[in-house]
């Protein structure tokens, strides 16, 4: 009997425009990241991506939400924010010059005459196999989306298998940070 592995094909699903990626500095103690997610869903916003992790400073974590909609939604989505007991700060890095990037594994189909071609892409984009398997490869790949999307597209000729995606995350370009504003 033979075994068929169904092949997903991916959608990348992106909003009309570029989403705003709004970055939180939270307390970082149990119930606040299902707080703030309970806003965006009592209010019908919708997140695209959520990552969400501990700072240098273990008393506070970092949330960085992909947030597709018009400047005044997202207005409305930061002054909401704000208002929350345990946000210390929020802001739309959309609006100033940064840096993002979202990491990815993705499994891809492939046999072993066709391990040269996906090698070649993976040194292309700077893409590193983290496992290999006789029928498939995993590969990691850290970079903007644009980037994602291109290798998502190039990998699914082969198969992708499976894939799972970090979500967006962000920081200031040069000095300029989020800082815990003064009380």
């Amino acid at each position: 009997m033979e075994t068929t592995i169904h092949e997903a094909k991916p959608e990348i699903i992106m909003s009309q425009s570029s989403p705003h990626l709004v970055a939180c500095l939270v307390e970082n103690h149990p119930g606040v990241l299902a707080r703030i997610s309970g806003m965006f869903a009592a209010r019908g916003y919708n997140i695209e991506s959520l990552a969400v992790g501990t700072t240098h400073d273990p008393k506070t974590s970092r949330i960085t939400i992909a947030v597709p909609g018009e400047d005044n939604i997202i207005r409305q989505i930061i002054n909401q924010l704000a208002k929350m007991a345990e946000v210390i700060h929020v802001e739309d890095l959309s609006e100033e010059d940064h840096v993002d990037r979202e990491l990815m594994l993705v499994k891809v189909s492939c046999a072993k005459e066709m391990r040269s071609e996906v090698m070649q892409i993976c040194d292309i984009f700077r893409a590193r196999i983290v496992d290999v398997h006789h029928d498939c490869l995993v590969i990691e790949i850290s970079g903007t989306l644009g980037k994602n999307a291109a290798l998502i597209e190039l990998f699914s000729p082969f198969g992708i298998i499976e894939m799972t995606r970090t979500g967006r995350i962000a920081l200031h370009r040069g000095t300029r940070r989020m800082t815990i504003p003064d009380a």
